[in-house]
Protein backbone atom coordinates (compact mmCIF):
# COMPACT_ATOMS: atom_id res chain seq x y z
CA UNK A 1 0.00 0.00 0.00
CA UNK A 2 2.94 2.32 0.65
CA UNK A 3 3.95 2.21 -3.00
CA UNK A 4 0.39 2.86 -4.14
CA UNK A 5 0.32 6.02 -2.02
CA UNK A 6 3.77 7.01 -3.26
CA UNK A 7 2.53 6.57 -6.81
CA UNK A 8 -0.47 8.75 -6.07
CA UNK A 9 1.81 11.52 -4.86
CA UNK A 10 4.23 11.32 -7.80
CA UNK A 11 2.84 10.43 -10.33
CA UNK A 12 15.28 3.64 -29.17
CA UNK A 13 17.80 0.43 -37.09
CA UNK A 14 15.58 -0.79 -39.52
CA UNK A 15 11.88 -0.06 -39.27
CA UNK A 16 12.44 2.83 -36.85
CA UNK A 17 12.24 6.59 -37.19
CA UNK A 18 14.20 8.92 -34.94
CA UNK A 19 13.17 12.56 -35.16
CA UNK A 20 14.36 15.83 -33.61
CA UNK A 21 18.14 15.44 -33.63
CA UNK A 22 19.73 16.24 -30.31
CA UNK A 23 23.02 18.01 -29.66
CA UNK A 24 24.84 18.75 -26.44
CA UNK A 25 25.59 22.43 -25.79
CA UNK A 26 29.22 23.50 -26.10
CA UNK A 27 30.81 22.93 -22.69
CA UNK A 28 32.88 26.09 -23.16
CA UNK A 29 29.63 28.05 -23.23
CA UNK A 30 28.05 26.09 -20.36
CA UNK A 31 30.89 25.23 -17.99
CA UNK A 32 28.52 23.79 -15.40
CA UNK A 33 24.86 22.78 -15.22
CA UNK A 34 22.52 25.71 -14.64
CA UNK A 35 20.53 24.14 -11.85
CA UNK A 36 18.53 27.28 -11.09
CA UNK A 37 17.30 28.16 -14.56
CA UNK A 38 14.12 26.57 -15.95
CA UNK A 39 12.39 27.25 -19.28
CA UNK A 40 9.05 26.37 -17.75
CA UNK A 41 7.54 28.34 -14.85
CA UNK A 42 9.31 27.07 -11.73
CA UNK A 43 6.27 27.99 -9.64
CA UNK A 44 4.32 25.38 -11.62
CA UNK A 45 6.84 22.58 -11.03
CA UNK A 46 5.63 20.45 -8.13
CA UNK A 47 7.40 17.89 -5.98
CA UNK A 48 5.36 14.70 -6.24
CA UNK A 49 6.66 13.31 -2.96
CA UNK A 50 8.88 10.23 -3.43
CA UNK A 51 11.86 12.24 -4.64
CA UNK A 52 14.40 11.40 -7.36
CA UNK A 53 14.32 7.65 -8.12
CA UNK A 54 11.61 7.18 -5.51
CA UNK A 55 9.71 5.65 -8.41
CA UNK A 56 12.34 3.32 -9.87
CA UNK A 57 12.79 3.34 -13.64
CA UNK A 58 13.63 -0.04 -15.18
CA UNK A 59 16.97 -0.79 -16.83
CA UNK A 60 17.90 -4.05 -18.63
CA UNK A 61 14.27 -5.25 -18.55
CA UNK A 62 13.34 -8.90 -18.93
CA UNK A 63 10.85 -9.99 -21.62
CA UNK A 64 8.74 -13.11 -22.03
CA UNK A 65 6.65 -14.51 -24.86
CA UNK A 66 2.97 -13.65 -25.26
CA UNK A 67 2.11 -17.21 -24.15
CA UNK A 68 4.13 -16.96 -20.96
CA UNK A 69 3.00 -13.61 -19.57
CA UNK A 70 0.78 -13.60 -16.50
CA UNK A 71 -1.74 -11.15 -15.00
CA UNK A 72 -2.45 -9.14 -18.14
CA UNK A 73 -5.90 -9.23 -19.75
CA UNK A 74 -6.73 -8.67 -23.43
CA UNK A 75 -8.25 -5.25 -22.74
CA UNK A 76 -5.25 -3.99 -20.76
CA UNK A 77 -3.29 -1.26 -22.54
CA UNK A 78 0.26 -1.65 -23.83
CA UNK A 79 2.78 0.45 -25.73
CA UNK A 80 4.02 -1.50 -28.76
CA UNK A 81 7.30 -1.08 -30.63
CA UNK A 82 8.75 -2.94 -33.61
CA UNK A 83 12.30 -2.80 -34.93
CA UNK A 84 12.60 -5.31 -37.76
CA UNK A 85 11.77 -8.73 -36.29
CA UNK A 86 12.23 -7.52 -32.71
CA UNK A 87 8.72 -6.78 -31.46
CA UNK A 88 8.02 -5.69 -27.90
CA UNK A 89 5.12 -4.65 -25.70
CA UNK A 90 5.32 -2.56 -22.55
CA UNK A 91 2.17 -2.92 -20.48
CA UNK A 92 0.61 -0.14 -18.44
CA UNK A 93 0.37 -2.62 -15.56
CA UNK A 94 4.14 -2.24 -15.15
CA UNK A 95 4.52 1.32 -16.43
CA UNK A 96 2.02 2.57 -13.86
CA UNK A 97 4.56 1.61 -11.19
CA UNK A 98 7.86 2.47 -12.92
CA UNK A 99 7.03 5.15 -15.53
CA UNK A 100 10.25 4.67 -17.53
CA UNK A 101 11.77 1.58 -19.16
CA UNK A 102 15.31 1.91 -20.51
CA UNK A 103 15.65 -0.69 -23.25
CA UNK A 104 17.81 -1.77 -26.20
CA UNK A 105 15.65 -3.06 -29.05
CA UNK A 106 18.14 -4.64 -31.47
CA UNK A 107 20.33 -1.57 -31.49
CA UNK A 108 17.68 1.08 -30.83
CA UNK A 109 18.42 2.59 -27.43
CA UNK A 110 14.86 3.35 -26.40
CA UNK A 111 13.44 4.99 -23.31
CA UNK A 112 9.74 4.22 -22.98
CA UNK A 113 8.39 7.10 -20.91
CA UNK A 114 4.89 6.86 -19.47
CA UNK A 115 3.11 9.24 -17.13
CA UNK A 116 0.13 7.67 -15.34
CA UNK A 117 -1.20 11.06 -14.31
CA UNK A 118 -1.54 12.29 -17.91
CA UNK A 119 -1.85 8.86 -19.58
CA UNK A 120 0.92 9.75 -22.05
CA UNK A 121 3.39 7.22 -23.47
CA UNK A 122 6.25 8.63 -25.58
CA UNK A 123 9.43 6.98 -26.89
CA UNK A 124 12.77 8.78 -26.63
CA UNK A 125 16.21 7.84 -27.88
CA UNK A 126 18.77 7.28 -25.13
CA UNK A 127 21.50 8.62 -27.43
CA UNK A 128 22.26 12.23 -26.53
CA UNK A 129 25.10 13.89 -28.36
CA UNK A 130 26.65 10.53 -29.19
CA UNK A 131 26.51 9.32 -25.58
CA UNK A 132 24.15 6.58 -24.44
CA UNK A 133 22.37 7.40 -21.20
CA UNK A 134 19.44 6.17 -19.17
CA UNK A 135 16.49 8.13 -17.85
CA UNK A 136 15.08 8.13 -14.35
CA UNK A 137 12.02 9.56 -12.62
CA UNK A 138 12.81 12.88 -10.97
CA UNK A 139 9.71 12.94 -8.75
CA UNK A 140 8.86 16.38 -10.14
CA UNK A 141 5.79 17.25 -12.17
CA UNK A 142 4.85 20.04 -14.58
CA UNK A 143 1.18 20.39 -15.48
CA UNK A 144 0.87 17.11 -13.54
CA UNK A 145 3.10 15.47 -16.17
CA UNK A 146 6.23 13.38 -15.68
CA UNK A 147 9.63 15.11 -15.56
CA UNK A 148 12.32 12.52 -16.37
CA UNK A 149 16.01 13.20 -15.83
CA UNK A 150 18.96 11.78 -17.76
CA UNK A 151 21.72 10.23 -15.69
CA UNK A 152 24.55 11.48 -17.89
CA UNK A 153 23.92 15.21 -17.35
CA UNK A 154 21.28 15.19 -14.59
CA UNK A 155 19.17 17.51 -16.73
CA UNK A 156 15.40 17.51 -16.19
CA UNK A 157 13.09 16.99 -19.17
CA UNK A 158 9.41 17.62 -19.83
CA UNK A 159 7.80 14.47 -21.23
CA UNK A 160 4.99 16.09 -23.22
CA UNK A 161 7.16 19.00 -24.40
CA UNK A 162 9.93 16.51 -25.36
CA UNK A 163 12.55 18.98 -24.22
CA UNK A 164 15.16 19.47 -21.50
CA UNK A 165 13.75 22.19 -19.28
CA UNK A 166 16.51 22.47 -16.66
CA UNK A 167 20.21 21.64 -16.38
CA UNK A 168 23.15 21.68 -18.77
CA UNK A 169 21.03 20.38 -21.68
CA UNK A 170 18.34 23.03 -21.20
CA UNK A 171 16.52 23.71 -24.48
CA UNK A 172 17.65 20.44 -26.07
CA UNK A 173 14.94 18.49 -27.92
CA UNK A 174 14.47 14.83 -27.17
CA UNK A 175 14.91 12.49 -30.14
CA UNK A 176 11.54 10.84 -30.63
CA UNK A 177 11.51 7.14 -31.47
CA UNK A 178 8.51 6.47 -33.71
CA UNK A 179 6.14 4.81 -33.88
CA UNK A 180 5.45 3.77 -30.31
CA UNK A 181 1.78 2.79 -30.43
CA UNK A 182 -0.75 2.37 -27.66
CA UNK A 183 -3.44 -0.26 -27.97
CA UNK A 184 -5.13 -3.13 -26.15
CA UNK A 185 -2.94 -6.16 -25.50
CA UNK A 186 -5.38 -8.52 -27.23
CA UNK A 187 -5.25 -6.47 -30.43
CA UNK A 188 -1.43 -6.20 -30.38
CA UNK A 189 -0.78 -9.92 -29.84
CA UNK A 190 -3.29 -10.81 -32.59
CA UNK A 191 -1.32 -8.59 -34.99
CA UNK A 192 2.08 -9.73 -33.76
CA UNK A 193 1.78 -13.14 -32.03
CA UNK A 194 5.59 -13.38 -31.98
CA UNK A 195 5.79 -10.30 -29.75
CA UNK A 196 7.69 -10.30 -26.50
CA UNK A 197 6.22 -8.50 -23.52
CA UNK A 198 7.77 -6.95 -20.45
CA UNK A 199 8.06 -9.48 -17.63
CA UNK A 200 6.53 -8.80 -14.24
CA UNK A 201 9.84 -10.07 -12.87
CA UNK A 202 11.32 -6.58 -12.54
CA UNK A 203 13.42 -7.05 -9.42
CA UNK A 204 10.97 -4.92 -7.45
CA UNK A 205 8.08 -5.96 -5.24
CA UNK A 206 4.99 -4.23 -6.60
CA UNK A 207 1.31 -5.10 -6.79
CA UNK A 208 1.29 -5.17 -10.59
CA UNK A 209 -2.24 -6.55 -10.80
CA UNK A 210 -3.55 -3.58 -8.80
CA UNK A 211 -3.98 -0.12 -10.31
CA UNK A 212 -2.10 2.20 -7.93
CA UNK A 213 -4.11 5.37 -8.51
CA UNK A 214 -7.54 4.38 -7.15
CA UNK A 215 -10.23 5.86 -9.45
CA UNK A 216 -7.94 8.50 -10.99
CA UNK A 217 -8.20 7.42 -14.64
CA UNK A 218 -12.00 7.23 -14.61
CA UNK A 219 -12.84 10.18 -12.36
CA UNK A 220 -12.86 13.38 -14.40
CA UNK A 221 -12.67 15.45 -11.23
CA UNK A 222 -9.72 13.64 -9.63
CA UNK A 223 -6.54 15.72 -9.79
CA UNK A 224 -3.60 15.72 -7.39
CA UNK A 225 -1.93 18.91 -8.59
CA UNK A 226 -3.12 22.14 -10.23
CA UNK A 227 -3.48 21.97 -14.00
CA UNK A 228 -5.50 24.04 -16.51
CA UNK A 229 -8.84 22.46 -17.44
CA UNK A 230 -10.41 22.57 -20.90
CA UNK A 231 -14.09 21.68 -20.73
CA UNK A 232 -14.56 20.90 -24.43
CA UNK A 233 -14.13 17.19 -23.62
CA UNK A 234 -14.20 15.08 -20.44
CA UNK A 235 -10.86 15.53 -18.69
CA UNK A 236 -9.86 11.85 -18.65
CA UNK A 237 -11.07 10.93 -22.14
CA UNK A 238 -8.24 9.21 -24.03
CA UNK A 239 -7.43 11.05 -27.25
CA UNK A 240 -4.75 10.85 -29.92
CA UNK A 241 -2.75 14.07 -30.18
CA UNK A 242 -0.93 14.88 -33.42
CA UNK A 243 1.61 17.63 -32.70
CA UNK A 244 3.09 19.85 -35.42
CA UNK A 245 4.70 23.28 -35.00
CA UNK A 246 3.77 23.26 -31.31
CA UNK A 247 0.08 22.91 -32.14
CA UNK A 248 -1.98 19.80 -31.45
CA UNK A 249 -4.86 18.15 -33.27
CA UNK A 250 -6.89 15.78 -31.09
CA UNK A 251 -8.79 12.71 -32.34
CA UNK A 252 -11.52 10.85 -30.44
CA UNK A 253 -12.32 7.15 -30.44
CA UNK A 254 -15.99 7.85 -31.10
CA UNK A 255 -15.07 8.99 -34.63
CA UNK A 256 -13.47 5.61 -35.45
CA UNK A 257 -16.30 3.26 -34.48
CA UNK A 258 -16.15 0.11 -36.59
CA UNK A 259 -12.80 1.10 -38.10
CA UNK A 260 -12.13 3.92 -40.52
CA UNK A 261 -9.54 6.47 -41.63
CA UNK A 262 -9.39 10.19 -42.18
CA UNK A 263 -7.12 12.47 -44.16
CA UNK A 264 -6.58 15.81 -42.48
CA UNK A 265 -4.42 18.89 -42.95
CA UNK A 266 -2.72 20.26 -39.85
CA UNK A 267 -0.20 23.08 -39.70
CA UNK A 268 0.49 22.83 -43.43
CA UNK A 269 1.08 19.06 -43.49
CA UNK A 270 -1.10 16.14 -44.56
CA UNK A 271 -1.88 13.40 -42.06
CA UNK A 272 -3.60 10.04 -42.34
CA UNK A 273 -5.30 8.83 -39.16
CA UNK A 274 -6.66 5.28 -38.97
CA UNK A 275 -8.23 3.40 -36.11
CA UNK A 276 -11.08 1.58 -34.45
CA UNK A 277 -12.32 1.07 -30.91
CA UNK A 278 -8.95 -0.34 -29.79
CA UNK A 279 -6.38 2.02 -31.30
CA UNK A 280 -5.76 5.20 -33.29
CA UNK A 281 -2.62 5.70 -35.41
CA UNK A 282 -1.31 8.71 -37.33
CA UNK A 283 1.00 9.00 -40.36
CA UNK A 284 2.46 12.07 -42.02
CA UNK A 285 1.84 11.60 -45.74
CA UNK A 286 3.10 14.99 -46.89
CA UNK A 287 5.35 14.95 -49.95
CA UNK A 288 5.55 11.93 -52.31
CA UNK A 289 2.99 9.91 -50.33
CA UNK A 290 0.36 12.63 -50.64
CA UNK A 291 -0.66 11.38 -54.10
CA UNK A 292 -1.69 7.97 -52.77
CA UNK A 293 -5.31 7.16 -52.02
CA UNK A 294 -5.72 4.91 -48.98
CA UNK A 295 -8.41 2.47 -47.88
CA UNK A 296 -8.83 1.00 -44.40
CA UNK A 297 -8.55 -2.82 -44.57
CA UNK A 298 -7.75 -3.84 -41.00
CA UNK A 299 -9.16 -7.29 -40.16
CA UNK A 300 -7.41 -7.95 -36.85
CA UNK A 301 -4.08 -8.80 -38.47
CA UNK A 302 -1.16 -6.37 -38.75
CA UNK A 303 -2.50 -5.12 -42.11
CA UNK A 304 -4.06 -1.68 -41.83
CA UNK A 305 -4.21 0.11 -45.19
CA UNK A 306 -4.27 -0.48 -48.95
CA UNK A 307 -3.61 2.21 -51.54
CA UNK A 308 -4.55 2.82 -55.17
CA UNK A 309 -1.19 1.37 -56.35
CA UNK A 310 -1.97 -1.96 -54.67
CA UNK A 311 0.44 -1.51 -51.77
CA UNK A 312 -0.56 -2.94 -48.41
CA UNK A 313 0.63 -1.24 -45.24
CA UNK A 314 0.77 -2.48 -41.63
CA UNK A 315 -0.13 -0.69 -38.42
CA UNK A 316 3.55 0.18 -38.07
CA UNK A 317 3.50 1.86 -41.49
CA UNK A 318 5.45 -0.86 -43.31
CA UNK A 319 4.62 -1.75 -46.93
CA UNK A 320 4.55 -5.57 -46.99
CA UNK A 321 3.25 -6.07 -50.54
CA UNK A 322 2.88 -4.11 -53.77
CA UNK A 323 5.28 -1.99 -55.82
CA UNK A 324 6.49 -0.08 -52.73
CA UNK A 325 7.24 -3.16 -50.60
CA UNK A 326 9.89 -2.31 -48.03
CA UNK A 327 8.91 1.38 -47.87
CA UNK A 328 7.58 3.02 -44.74
CA UNK A 329 4.98 5.63 -44.05
CA UNK A 330 6.39 8.40 -41.90
CA UNK A 331 4.96 8.17 -38.40
CA UNK A 332 3.45 11.43 -37.20
CA UNK A 333 4.61 13.01 -33.99
CA UNK A 334 1.63 11.68 -32.06
CA UNK A 335 0.78 10.12 -28.72
CA UNK A 336 -2.21 9.04 -26.68
CA UNK A 337 -3.13 10.89 -23.52
CA UNK A 338 -5.90 12.11 -21.28
CA UNK A 339 -7.65 15.05 -22.91
CA UNK A 340 -6.79 17.60 -20.22
CA UNK A 341 -3.06 17.08 -20.73
CA UNK A 342 -3.01 18.13 -24.40
CA UNK A 343 -4.33 21.74 -24.21
CA UNK A 344 -2.32 22.16 -20.99
CA UNK A 345 0.80 22.08 -23.21
CA UNK A 346 -0.30 22.98 -26.75
CA UNK A 347 -2.97 25.08 -28.48
CA UNK A 348 -5.33 22.27 -29.47
CA UNK A 349 -7.95 21.80 -32.16
CA UNK A 350 -10.40 18.91 -31.88
CA UNK A 351 -10.91 17.00 -35.15
CA UNK A 352 -14.44 17.28 -36.49
CA UNK A 353 -15.13 14.70 -39.24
Amino acid sequence: MFFALAGLLACSSSGTEVQGQTSVPDSSESPSPNVDRWIIPIAEVFDGGPGRDGIPALTDPIFVSAEDVQLIQDDDLILGFKNGSDIRAYQHLVLDWHEIVNDDVSGVNLAVTYCPLTGTGIGWSREIGGITTTFGVSGLLYQTNLIPFDRESNSNWSQILNEAVNGSLIGTDAELVLPLVEMEWGAWKAMYPETKILSFNTGFQRSYGVYPYLDYKTNNDAFLFPVPKDNRLPSKERVLAVVENENALAFRFEDFTGGTLYRESHQGRQFLIAGNSKFMLAFDISGPMSNLEFTYIHDGSALLLEDNEGNRWTVMGEAVSGPRVGAKLRAATAFMGYWFSIPAFYPTRIFNP
